[in-house]
């Protein structure tokens, strides 16, 4: 068997180990998720599994950060099409709500995700993907002076807090009116940052 073979398998097997252990952490959480049920699933041995992963952590950190990716790439492709900065933000931030009405986005990204690799880890890698985004429209923003000149790093970890939060309360809200309400509030509160 050729290397080009035994590479296009092995990267195989850890796509499906990745796909089974996703659909697995999101359906079940993390805690109640064991190695034997995603190498079941998979059909591969525990070996096969410690080739690619040194643990079961190690697995979902793989895990959220594709997750993580996803969600960033649909901020960015669906804010990014606007011209207009402030279109940008708008849009963006209504894009990561949207996205986190997704269950398994819900328990992967923002339940899950803090707990099982802590909060330092989680928001470093928050910060690579949509943080980074949102960091950058706001700095576009103050730049040319629709919002007040101040520290971005801070501004951007409010804004964040308070959509991860809005997004985990949508989560457990039954009214169908509420992403609609939520949206509304976020427009009004990212409006109060406008310069006067």
């Amino acid at each position: 068997m050729s290397q080009g073979v035994r590479a296009q398998q092995r990267e195989q097997t850890r796509q499906t180990l990745l796909l089974e252990s996703r659909r697995l952490f999101s359906e079940l959480g993390y805690g109640a998720v064991v190695l034997s049920q995603i190498v079941g699933a998979a059909g591969v041995t525990k070996g096969a599994l410690y080739h690619h992963f040194a643990s079961k952590s190690d697995l979902f950190r793989a895990v959220l950060e594709q997750v993580q990716q996803e969600v960033g790439e649909h901020i960015a492709v669906t804010a990014d099409v606007r011209a207009d900065p402030w279109d940008r933000l708008i849009v963006g931030c209504q894009a990561f709500l949207n996205a986190s009405t997704d269950p398994a986005v819900q328990r992967i990204l923002l339940i899950d995700g803090p707990a099982v690799l802590g909060w330092s880890e989680w928001r470093a890698m928050n910060e690579a993907t949509s943080g980074g985004h949102l960091t950058e429209v706001l700095v576009d923003l103050i730049e040319e002076g629709t919002i007040a000149a101040q520290p971005v790093e801070p501004l951007m970890h409010l804004l964040s807090g308070a959509m991860n939060e809005a997004a985990l309360w949508l989560a457990t809200s039954g009214n169908p009116r509420d992403l609609a309400d939520t949206a509304k509030a976020l427009a009004q509160l990212l409006e109060a940052l406008r310069a006067r």
